[in-house]
């Protein structure tokens, strides 16, 4: 298959890791005159489609199930069925370093013509029976008779039949020999980790994203007792972390407005900016909202501020269920004005989003080093911004959910050195509640998505870099 990857050999002994996922029935329903779907078939289909799109037209996971929610095979589909097609294709995903490896071993020579079709249904496959615990000849059947259906792939159907069988046999024993952490991760984002923060961190960040991350909600208040209701565990002063997934719609306070779903490190920037009750605040870059909303229930009058007007759409919404208000603009911030300055402003920065891979297993195939480059150019831009908001004497958080130096420490450096009127706050590492974190020499926090890498047993979170900056009270 079609690789970013150099030839790597195996180090080490691991063993696969096979993340049960239950496999769903379903009636057999009318697919077209004079044919049916066999039992299974609709969710496998879908997330051949899934990842398609994400590695044949470079579209994200998300946008992609939100693109086809309305469409077949989507629409036909029961919940459940739509988990396991997400869960199918965030696995092929996740695993396609060690997928590609494996299906590769077993070709006599390299196809030629456009396969990408071809190769999504293969990579599917391949990860119910690697890597989900699934019975090998169903998933075999179904990969088949998805290649049939396709007037693109119908050519390579008894191909796909024999590599997946011989794969079924001797795939598990090859994936135990593979080093699934460097395996599964881009070149050039394992060199970048390794340089930014040694080669046990990046071997621990590319391990822990082969692991689907945990689901966080912000409480309004008592995470303790939440913690207990949702049957989850409190991992911050306002975390409660499920130990379940399944529709949050259902679950009990949703639709009061109790709590909104927020990652445990994303919840930190709000909370460094101290007590801002009866504080303007500005939320730079706000949607989906997660962070005005934390600002909102401390008191602050906040304006949250972002370019795209569907996200806020869904901030608004977001609002209003959790009976919390703000003012809402539309804008590009650069281009934003206000003769009033704020007391205080949070920016979460647009950026390559690489602390986030565990949600977003497509974000290894979808950003390249370039993106790097033109998202700190942005950054730069946007953290002048920030501080010309900022009244003298007030206080800028400014953070990204990104694991790149470029997007974090280097931008801190550069504005501190331009004689811009800032100066470090530093973040104590208590300040970091129980995310597993690390809080560097220059006062800033870096949370980690594995276990805390100081050993205080505080729990893995999505990777973020924060910086606190005080704007100097002396400028005119």
């Amino acid at each position: 298959m079609p690789t970013h990857h150099r030839n790597r050999g195996a180090r080490g002994n691991e063993r696969a890791d096979k993340t049960a996922t239950p496999l769903t029935t379903q009636q057999k329903k009318t697919a077209g005159p004079g044919t049916q779907d066999l039992a299974g078939l609709q969710p496998r289909r879908a997330a051949t489609k899934l990842v398609e799109a994400v590695l044949g037209q470079g579209k994200t996971l998300d946008i992609t199930l939100g693109e086809h929610a309305a469409v077949a095979p989507f629409s036909r589909m029961e919940e459940r069925d739509r988990a396991l097609a997400r869960a199918i294709a965030a696995t092929a995903l996740r695993r396609k370093g060690q997928i590609d490896a494996i299906f590769d071993s077993f070709l006599e020579r390299p196809l030629k013509g456009k396969t990408v079709a071809f190769y999504a249904i293969a990579r599917a496959a391949l990860a119910e029976i690697l890597f989900m615990n699934a019975p090998d000849h169903a998933v075999v059947n179904l990969a088949v008779q998805q290649a049939r259906a396709d007037k693109r792939t119908r050519h390579l159907a008894g191909l796909l039949n024999a590599v997946l069988r011989k794969a079924s046999v001797n795939g598990p024993g090859l994936a135990a020999a593979q080093d699934s952490a460097l395996i599964n991760t881009p070149d050039w984002l394992w060199q970048n980790w390794v340089r930014a923060h040694g080669e046990e961190k990046a071997r621990a960040l590319a391990e822990a994203n082969l692991q689907e991350a945990a689901l966080d909600i912000t409480v309004k208040s008592d995470p303790e007792s939440w913690a207990r209701r949702l049957g989850g565990e409190q991992v911050g002063p306002v975390t409660v972390r499920l130990a379940q997934r399944g529709r949050i719609e259902t679950l009990d306070g949703f639709e009061d407005g109790q709590w909104w779903v927020q990652d445990a490190a994303a919840a930190l920037p709000a909370r460094l900016l101290g007590n801002v009750a009866g504080m303007r605040v500005a939320d730079l870059c706000a949607a989906p909202g997660g962070k005005t909303a934390q600002l909102a229930w401390a008191g602050a009058r906040v304006t949250a501020l972002d370019i795209s007007a569907s996200r806020l759409a869904r901030l608004r919404d977001n609002l209003e269920r959790l009976a919390l208000n703000a003012e809402i603009v539309a804008t590009d911030v650069n281009e934003f004005e206000t003769e009033n300055r704020f007391d205080a402003v949070l920016l979460d920065a647009p950026c390559s989003a690489t602390g986030t891979i565990r949600r977003h297993p497509d974000i290894p195939h979808l950003k390249r080093p370039s993106d790097i480059e033109k998202l700190s150019e942005v950054q730069a831009r946007l953290l002048n911004k920030a501080v010309s908001l900022t009244k003298p004497g007030g206080r800028l958080v400014y953070c990204t959910c990104s694991l790149e130096p470029e997007e974090g420490e280097e931008q801190i450096a550069r504005i501190t050195s331009s004689g811009a009127p800032v100066t470090v706050e530093r973040i104590a590492g208590q300040e970091a509640a129980r995310c597993s974190h690390t809080a560097t020499e220059q006062g800033f926090i870096r949370t980690w998505p594995f276990a805390s890498p100081q050993g205080s047993g505080d729990a893995p979170a999505d990777g973020f870099f924060i910086a606190r900056l005080s704007v100097d009270a002396r400028q005119c």
